[in-house]
């Protein structure tokens, strides 16, 4: 899967804003309108990324 859709998923079920996402999980708000607009990330940032959502879904009543 790609990055991208894994994120808006991820936003999607939990109904989190994408700036406090992109805030949250890598210090910068524009995050996510940066991917979709044709950022590319290294290994780094898309580690930060799904240890962020994985460590996020695992909390009670943010993830549905």
């Amino acid at each position: 899967m790609s990055l991208l859709i894994d994120i808006d998923r991820f936003l999607r079920h939990s109904d989190m804003p994408p700036t406090r996402f992109g805030r949250e999980a890598v210090n910068d708000p524009r995050f996510v309108f940066d991917i979709r607009n044709g950022r590319e990330c290294g290994g780094k940032v898309r580690s930060r990324v799904y240890s962020y959502i994985a460590k996020t879904e695992g909390r009670p009543g943010q993830c549905g």
